[in-house]
Formats: structure tokens, C-alpha cells, sequence
């Protein structure tokens, strides 16, 4: 395989790509989407890496003083999380190949709200109250570079424009081929490459809405006219603003596209959307089960074990239960010798 150049980077929406309308509604720009999300799930589960919490010194000193109204809110925000799982499932359940394609209107947003209603809990109990969508990823950055996440998700992509570095992915810098990835190398090479991507949009939305506000665009020194171009130095002065890129950067590609036109080309091309569903379905069980393991430890495991107790009729006895006992509940034993197993 060849190391990746940028501009070899293969693009997935229409803001990315030079190929013209036609190019555009092959399959291609499907099946990148579909095997960066397989690569992100073959990554957790075949990686050397740690892929469970009970290790992290991060989880082990978590703890948190909440007061009977927050754990009323925090009980309110992981009902949210795992309704949405749970309508997840169903279509699981449900669909066949026709009607899985045709899903990925409320799939792609499903799994997106989904961890990120999990996500808000665990950043409550860390006195991060909000439920904003750009507070939400610039937390979640900041803590996946302090190793609060495992290393099977603790990737992230920093830097200016056109010269991003990629961080815990030994393998990124690798040339991704269009296949769904085989091995650790193919894997980590989609994963790259869609995090350049994603950090391409960031970086370019930033420049964007900089350069759109008459009162904070860049000018030039001679003409005192906006300028159409930017130096190294100009993407330097934005790059605080765009935080780290990670694994939830990634996910909120799937609220964005539920809203435009690329969806409906999704529907039209001709890919494995029961893999991709399969794929997304992983992903969010594992990242809810990561969180509520977080807030399992604030709230301790009797007053979680309790919340679970209390479910709502339709998440009984069901996932949610599931992980408590094979990804939680294990977490509260005095031994630490044996990493925790992923649960699907």
C-alpha cells in the first residue's frame, strides 16, 4: 500500500469532490461512507488496542457529587439515548435490503442522537450541562486526547489545513482502497482518511463563516479587499477554533447528511445496507455501553443498577440490561487482571 497526499483523499460529499453529476451518482461516495463506518467497528473489535474502560486511570478516578435533580436529568437523557437505540434495533428487526435502504433517512440521524444523548450524560456527570451539538464534540475532544476513551476509539486528527497529523492510527497515513476493509491496515487507512475529510469540512466551514462577516474577514494588506485565497498562516489563526477531530466528529457527518440531497443518492446506490446498518448498530452499542459505564461510576452501580431496574415497558429486559450485566456491572469488581470484553 502507498502513503496517503491529501489530495488523494477520496472525496464524499458533493462540497468534496471533483467528479462531475454523473460520477457523483455511481455507488462510489456510498460505498467510502459505508467502509469507513466498517472500518471504525473492524477497528474496535480487531484492534490491538484496549477497547474497555476498567483500565484507564481516567474511569478509575471518575466520580461525581449529584444531587437527587441530576440524577432525575441524567435518568431523562439516557431514556433519550437508548429510545433512539432502541428505534435503531427495530429497523433491524424489520427490514429486509429494500427497506433498510429506504431507512437511512431516520437511521443515519438514529445513531447520531443516539450517542450523543449518551454522551451528554457522561459530560453531565462531569458538570458539563448542555446539549449543543458543537459543546458536545469540543468536550468529547478534549477528553478523548486526555485517554478518557479507550484506545480502540481515542484516534483524532489535529492541525491546520493541509497539514493535519492523525493520532493513534499507526496505520493512517496508508493509501485506503475501496474495498470493505480485511486487516488492521485497510481499517486504520479508511479511518485516516475520513478524518482528514471531516477536518477538511471543519476547517473550510470555519473559513466560511469568517470570511462571510464583514467584521471579522481577512483583508488584504494592500487592496483591503476579503481575500478569495489563504495562506499556511491564514488556516494557522483558525485552527483553535476547530478543536480536535474524533470519532464523534465522525458520527455528525450522519446528522448532516439526513438533511441533504446526498441521502437520497445514498438510497439510489447499489451497496450492502445491511452491513452499513449492522455497522452503525455496533458502533453506537459500544460507545453507549463506554458512557454508561461512566455514569454508572458517578451515579454508583447500586443507583444505576436501580435506573436500569426502572425502565420504561419497552426497555426491559432488552439491550440496555444486556450491557449492564456483561460491560457495567463487571467494572465493580476488584479484579482488574483481565481487560473487558466488547459486547455487540
Amino acid at each position: 500500500m502507498k502513503k496517503v497526499v491529501d489530495e488523494n483523499v477520496i472525496p464524499l460529499f458533493q462540497e468534496e469532490q471533483k467528479q462531475d453529476e454523473g460520477a457523483w451518482r455511481k455507488s462510489i461516495p456510498a460505498q467510502v461512507f459505508l467502509n469507513y463506518f466498517f472500518a471504525i467497528n473492524y477497528h474496535i473489535h480487531h484492534s490491538s488496542e484496549e477497547a474497555g474502560v476498567k483500565h484507564l486511570a481516567f474511569f478509575r478516578a471518575h466520580t461525581a457529587d449529584l444531587t437527587e435533580t441530576d440524577q432525575q436529568a441524567l435518568t431523562k437523557i439516557l431514556h433519550n439515548c437508548w429510545s433512539t437505540e432502541y428505534a435503531l434495533r427495530a429497523t433491524a428487526e424489520l427490514g429486509d435490503e429494500t427497506y433498510l435502504r429506504n431507512a437511512l433517512h431516520w437511521t443515519f440521524p438514529q445513531a447520531y442522537y443516539s450517542v450523543f444523548a449518551g454522551l451528554q450524560a457522561f459530560l453531565y456527570t462531569l458538570g458539563v450541562k448542555t446539549n449543543h451539538d458543537a459543546v458536545l464534540r469540543r468536550e468529547a475532544g478534549r477528553l478523548v486526547v486526555k485517554n478518557a476513551y479507550p484506545r480502540a476509539v481515542g484516534f483524532y486528527a489535529a492541525g491546520a489545513y493541509n497539514d493535519f497529523s492523525v493520532h493513534r492510527l499507526p496505520l493512517a497515513g496508508y493509501k485506503p482502497g475501496l474495498q470493505i476493509a480485511g486487516k488492521e491496515i485497510e481499517a486504520q487507512a479508511q479511518i485516516g482518511q475520513f478524518l482528514r475529510t471531516t477536518r477538511k469540512l471543519v476547517a473550510t466551514g470555519i473559513r466560511s463563516q469568517i470570511q462571510g462577516n464583514p467584521a471579522t474577514a481577512i483583508r488584504s494588506a494592500k487592496t483591503g479587499l476579503v481575500l478569495d485565497k489563504w495562506s499556511a498562516q491564514h488556516w494557522q489563526q483558525i485552527t483553535w477554533r476547530m478543536g480536535y477531530t474524533t470519532l464523534f466528529d465522525l458520527l455528525s457527518r450522519l446528522r448532516i447528511s439526513s438533511s441533504q440531497k446526498e441521502i437520497d443518492r445514498f438510497v439510489e446506490a447499489a451497496i450492502d445496507f445491511k452491513l452499513f446498518h449492522e455497522s452503525l448498530l455496533s458502533i453506537v452499542s459500544y460507545l453507549n455501553g463506554v458512557h454508561e459505564s461512566y455514569v454508572a461510576k458517578a451515579l454508583g452501580l447500586e443507583a444505576y443498577q436501580k435506573l436500569v431496574a426502572d425502565l420504561p415497558e419497552h426497555l426491559r429486559n432488552s439491550f440496555v440490561e444486556n450491557r449492564f450485566k456483561t460491560q457495567v456491572q463487571p467494572l465493580f469488581t476488584e479484579d482488574t487482571s483481565t481487560p473487558m470484553a466488547v459486547a455487540a
